[in-house]
């Protein structure tokens, strides 16, 4: 798996969606000389029947957008020059706000997320912004037409504030169904992202991302980088990859 799930980068906040930004600088210096990082745009066109990128390219992308990757994340990506994909909960940059209520590993302290001027000050650093659902419900349960509801709302919204076209689309916790893939085209998005627990058919609408959590070493990282997100159905190692896999998306 090539396509990266980070959340956030944050030195306090004790959950496997907040990597440490001493482990999230090494991340990067590892991909810079190992890897070439590419923009998710330029991904995109260039994954295999199996969702996986040519030998020696990678993406990075994150989900939520947490404060923490503004002051904690771009700074290193910015040293190392990487380019990186924000996916982004529209009804967070609304009026009246929403609360990342859906994080169910929260710490003691308010979660923040990105604001309409934060987003567009990175944006002319160079991070690309795309979409994560209007406000992070589990599109699944959602029903076909309140699902192109809220991922056309969240499309409007984004490509309001951005000036631009924002085909992307992050599914929340990686979740959906063929209703679900069905909306997200119907919603006008050319392709769609998840985090699957085991392998699963890949196509422009269930493009496979591996997720990068909390105590990643960079080992695990070139590990997670070297191959297929789950492939292995047996053994103990794949074990321990299914069972990390479900703990971390009962935390997102």
């Amino acid at each position: 798996m090539t396509i990266l799930c980070y959340h956030s980068v944050d030195p306090a906040w004790e959950s496997p969606l907040a990597v440490r930004p001493d482990e999230f600088e090494a991340h990067c210096r590892w991909l810079a000389r190992h890897r070439a990082v590419v923009p998710l745009a330029d991904a995109a066109t260039r994954l295999d029947g199996s969702g996986r990128l040519p030998s020696g390219l990678a993406a990075i992308t994150f989900d939520d957008g947490f404060t923490g990757i503004l002051e904690h994340a771009l700074p290193a990506l910015r040293q190392h020059r990487l380019p990186a994909t924000v996916f982004l909960v529209a009804q967070t940059l609304t009026d009246e706000g929403l609360s990342a209520q859906w994080v169910r590993t929260p710490p003691p302290w308010p979660l923040t997320t990105l604001t309409r001027d934060q987003v567009l000050e990175m944006r002319a650093l160079g991070i690309d912004f795309q979409s994560h659902s209007w406000a992070h419900l589990d599109l699944v349960g959602l029903g076909y037409d309140a699902c192109v509801a809220d991922l056309r709302r969240s499309k409007e919204l984004l490509e309001d504030l951005l000036g631009g076209p924002v085909p992307h689309l992050a599914y929340p916790r990686g979740l959906h169904d063929a209703e679900v893939r069905r909306a997200a085209e119907a919603a006008g998005y050319r392709y769609a992202y998840g985090l699957p627990e085991q392998t699963e058919q890949a196509g422009p609408y269930a493009v496979p991302r591996v997720g990068i959590h909390r105590g990643n070493s960079v080992r695990t990282l070139a590990v997670k980088c070297a191959r297929a997100y789950l492939p292995v159905r047996h053994g103990p190692a794949g074990a321990a990859a299914r069972r990390a896999a479900r703990l971390v998306r009962s935390k997102a």
